[in-house]
Parts: structure tokens; C-alpha cells; sequence
């Protein structure tokens, strides 16, 4: 836990001397960097030193200077990025700069140190709940409303919404095709050797395919079965766009979907399914009482992989025509543009974080509840 503690003060440490704000006059030209006054890198001098501290003498109130590291870096990039802009052109743009980021990704680490710590010392963990409740009050408070990235959000308005929404359409369709799909295959391929090889080795195929390449393979085939079948062109299929987006999402999100599945079903207790033949059950009654129950947990693993991996894929699929938040970090990367790759990256790692904590959640109150049947 103190090694964790260490590697969190030393990023903290050098952030406190590096440049905190880049002061641009508009989105796309050079900017000055800035430095913090001597006061502010005192304290976090001393804020990146006291969780260590802490850990030695008092475990248990490690999490009270890592969230007051977290808090003050947060409180600090707001109130420098406005004391930046001060007498600037509207156009103007304050984006942290390298300290800011070193020094949030300290914090970050030293929280979850302090939460080992806590643990360690046998008292509930708060930490996380603490620092967000913080951070969420910063922001409804307008401290952070000068940072770029969110001077671009505000900008952008209603089309990052329609953008996000976008995103979560692509997500959930693809996994819900993929589960569709991959869940009566991996039922069928439990039960034979030869095809789960068969159908694995298919998926793990399409996996090794960089998921540009891939996107760009579809274009043709798709665009010459609209052509051959004016039907599917009227439904919207054609060689850009969602058509050829979905289809190479669900073709990446099969393998989880499917190795998870038949080995969830492989590893369901003999045991169990003798028990359930010897009481008179048919094989349907054995599957959907006895085994489904049973390889749940392990196959929604699966499907919690492929939707923290479609959260990634769907960013790319914005280069065909798409949509989604990959329009933000594209845009951003054409035009220099670091704000607007912010705009698109952080909302979309942040889903994939959601997504992957509530099927987590889902996964162990499966487990839970199995373990009392049990």
C-alpha cells in the first residue's frame, strides 16, 4: 500500500513544478504556458507527501489528504483556467497543461491507496463517494466553467448530446446483436468439439483484424448488396454509415460473447445435471433451470467485456460516417485541436466505466444470489 502511496506522490511532486494552464488565443494557435504561484506549489508539495504519512502513523485517515489532493487539484485547474482568461478574448482558450494532469492522476492513484489502506484497517471505504460528491459540487458551482474542455461543451450544446446518444444507439445494438447471435451458438457449440473449435477460431479471427481495416472491408460488400437489392437501401444499408458500424461491432463483440458462453456451460457441475435427469427433467427443463442459472455469472463476464470493448469501436466507427463521440476526437485530431478530443475521449472512457461497474455489479449480485440457492 505505501508503494502505491509513493508512486502517487511522484507524479504530484513533479506536477507541482510543471506548467498547470496553456493560455491559447483561439482553439487552433500556440499558447503560453503558466506556471502556479509559490503558495499553490507549496501545498501540493506537501498534499502529495501527507498520504504517505498518514499510512505510517494513521491508515485509517489516508483517504483525508488523498481527497483533499484530489479536490485542490481539481478546485485549482478551475480557478487558474479563470484567472487565465481574465481580460481575453472570448474566443480564447485555458486547457490544463502537463502539471494539472500529472497532478490529477497522482491524486487518483493516492485515493486508491487510501482505499486500500481503509480496508486494511477494517472500516468501510468512503473515499470514492467523498471525491466525486466534491468534484460534482465544484462543477454544479461553476469552478471548473472556464476549462476548455468544457467552454467547447458548452459550444457544441445540443449536437454533443445528439452525438453521445449516438454512441449508447451503436453500444447497446451491437452487443444486443451479438448476444442474439452468440448465445444460441455458444449453446450449440457446448455440447460439440469440433464446433466450438470451429466457431472460436472464426471469432478469434475476426478479432485480430484491426477494426479500421475491417470497417473499410465492409464498404464494398455492403455497398453492393444496397445496390443489388433496393430493399436494404431503403432501410439504410449501404457501404458508409451505421450499416457497415454495426456489422463490424457485433463481429467484434462475438468472442467474448461466445468463449465466455460455452465455457460457462462446460463448467457447469456434472453433478448438478445428474441431479436434475435422476428428478425427471427434460433437456430444456435442465437447461433453462439448472445450467443457464448456473453459467450466468461467467457469461455475463463475456458480455461485459464486449461492451466495454464496443465503447472503444464505436469511437472509430465515426470515421465512416456513424456518428458517435468519435466525431469529437477525429475532429480534434485533424484540426490540433486537444479540447475537442477531450470533448470525445473522456465522456466515452467514462461510459465504458459505467457500463463495466453496473455489469460488475449485476455479475456479483448473480453470484450472491446463486451462492444462497446453493
Amino acid at each position: 500500500m505505501q508503494a502505491v502511496l509513493l508512486l502517487a506522490a511522484l507524479p504530484m511532486l513533479a506536477g507541482a513544478w510543471l506548467p498547470w494552464v496553456l493560455l491559447r488565443p483561439n482553439r487552433l494557435a500556440p499558447g503560453e504556458y503558466l506556471r502556479l504561484p509559490p503558495v499553490w506549489v507549496a501545498a501540493l508539495l506537501v498534499l502529495a507527501l501527507l498520504p504517505l504519512a498518514a499510512a505510517r502513523w494513521r491508515p485509517a485517515l489516508t483517504w483525508v489528504p488523498a481527497t483533499l489532493a484530489l479536490l485542490l487539484a481539481v478546485w485549482l485547474l478551475g480557478t487558474r483556467t479563470g484567472a487565465a482568461l481574465v481580460g481575453q478574448a472570448a474566443f480564447a482558450r485555458a486547457s490544463a497543461a502537463s502539471g494539472a494532469w500529472l497532478t490529477l492522476l497522482g491524486a487518483g492513484v493516492a485515493l486508491y491507496g487510501a482505499r486500500l489502506c481503509t480496508r486494511a484497517a477494517g472500516r468501510p471505504a468512503w473515499t470514492g463517494l467523498l471525491w466525486a460528491a466534491g468534484v460534482g459540487a465544484l462543477l454544479l458551482n461553476g469552478t471548473l466553467s472556464n476549462w476548455s474542455v468544457l467552454v467547447e461543451a458548452r459550444s457544441e450544446g445540443p449536437r454533443w448530446v445528439q452525438e453521445l446518444a449516438q454512441h449508447l444507439r451503436l453500444v447497446s445494438t451491437a452487443l444486443g446483436l451479438a448476444v442474439l447471435i452468440g448465445a444460441p451458438l455458444a449453446v450449440w457449440a457446448s455440447g460439440r468439439e469440433r464446433v466450438a473449435a470451429a466457431v472460436l477460431g472464426v471469432a478469434n479471427a475476426v478479432q485480430t483484424i484491426p477494426s479500421l481495416a475491417l470497417l473499410g472491408l465492409l464498404i464494398a460488400p455492403l455497398s453492393a448488396l444496397a445496390n443489388a437489392f433496393p430493399a436494404l437501401r431503403s432501410a439504410g444499408v449501404s457501404g458508409i454509415g451505421v450499416a457497415p458500424a454495426l456489422t463490424a461491432m457485433t463481429l467484434y463483440a462475438l468472442l467474448p460473447v461466445l468463449r465466455n458462453g460455452v465455457v460457462a456451460l462446460l463448467g457447469v457441475p456434472a453433478g448438478a445435471v445428474d441431479a436434475a435427469r435422476g428428478m425427471g427433467m427434460t433437456a430444456a427443463q435442465r437447461f433453462w433451470r439448472v445450467e443457464l442459472p448456473l453459467a450466468l455469472p461467467v457469461w455475463l463476464s463475456g458480455v461485459r467485456q464486449a461492451a466495454v470493448l464496443l465503447v472503444g469501436v464505436a469511437a472509430v466507427a465515426s470515421l465512416i460516417g456513424a456518428g458517435g463521440l468519435g466525431t469529437y476526437i477525429f475532429k480534434g485530431l485533424q484540426s490540433a485541436a486537444t479540447d475537442l478530443i477531450l470533448l470525445g475521449a473522456v465522456p466515452a472512457a467514462l461510459l465504458a466505466v459505467a457500463v463495466d461497474a453496473a455489469l460488475r455489479g449485476l455479475e456479483t449480485l448473480l453470484g450472491r444470489r446463486l451462492g444462497r440457492a446453493a
